[in-house]
């Protein structure tokens, strides 16, 4: 069984090798596995043991990071009542010479294959909608006021025979008052710095609230086929939708949605590339963040 524990040497090793791709601009040194739109995704291989780390934005608050770890472990210990099966995860930290604290997750490095995005490529229509009939059921049991998932298919992945949720370092729990109980600022923090407030104010609310209601979760997953080139899928796929959620969603709705949602993280993509050139080139500092280059939708 894969050990998900990093000792200090480790952790060392994984922030050394982060601090001289950010200083340097050269990744030579870091495996990307993938880019999320706010962490990256490597790879760690310790003898026989493939591990996938993932480095969430760094804490500058014992606060924050305390508030951050309850609700990742309530998350991982909710969904399973809520009949979703997290990949096994565990949080590393390591506190920095500038004080941040550095935390990372841990999961099992899975093959590309066992991803649902990847997998649905080259499988018959039946096997497409036994799968999804799955995530769709998963959704409905697991989805509530207090309780969101983000439900694309590239968050979700076969182990064996079984289905499992991977996206689990954005606990979306909400507390009895209907408030994020994530640190909201601390995944904020990628934006540059004159554009937080914007999107706190303006566009944060309606970006969260659709993962709390199984119909936006079931909407933001039909319209990322068109990202995953799965297309091909979407009227079989939102014939068997229609039978779960209310009002029923269209064609139309689903890819007026998906356009309006690229446009959206594409221009928060390019703000970011543009204030790390100004970090980096003007300011004269280490940007704190890998970005991707430009992301096909």
């Amino acid at each position: 069984m894969t050990s998900l524990e990093l000792d200090a040497s480790e952790l060392g090793d994984l922030e050394a090798r982060v601090e001289r791709a950010l200083t340097r601009g050269d990744r030579s040194e870091l495996s990307v596995l993938g880019y999320g739109e706010v962490s990256t995704v490597l790879g760690y291989d310790r003898g026989e043991e493939r591990l996938a780390v993932k480095r969430l934005p760094l804490f500058w608050r014992a606060s924050e990071w305390e508030r951050y770890h309850a609700a990742f472990h309530d998350y991982l210990a909710l969904l399973p009542r809520r009949g979703v099966r997290p990949l096994p995860s565990k949080l590393a930290v390591v506190e920095r010479d500038d004080g941040a604290l550095a935390v990372w997750c841990v999961q099992p490095r899975l093959e590309a294959h066992c991803l649902l995005s990847k997998h649905l490529h080259d499988v018959s229509e039946a096997r497409a909608v036994e799968v999804f009939e799955r995530v769709l059921s998963a959704i409905a049991t697991a989805v509530g006021p207090e309780v969101g998932l983000d439900g694309q298919l590239s968050n979700w992945v076969l182990v064996g025979a079984e289905l499992a949720y991977l996206d689990v370092t954005t606990p979306l729990l909400r507390d009895d008052r209907h408030a994020e109980r994530l640190p909201i600022g601390v995944f904020l923090a990628s934006l540059p710095w004159a554009l937080r407030p914007v999107v706190r104010r303006f566009m944060l609310q309606g970006i969260l609230d659709k993962y709390y209601e199984p119909r936006g979760v079931v909407l933001d997953l039909l319209g990322n086929l068109h990202k995953e080139k799965l297309e091909r899928w979407l009227p079989r796929f939102l014939e068997i939708a229609n039978a779960r959620v209310s009002p029923r969603l269209s064609q139309d709705e689903v890819r007026r949605y998906y356009d309006s949602d690229a446009r959206s993280w594409a221009l928060l993509q390019r703000l970011r590339h543009m204030d790390r050139w100004w970090q980096t080139r003007v300011r004269r500092k280490v940007y704190p963040f890998l970005l991707p280059g430009s992301i096909e939708r």
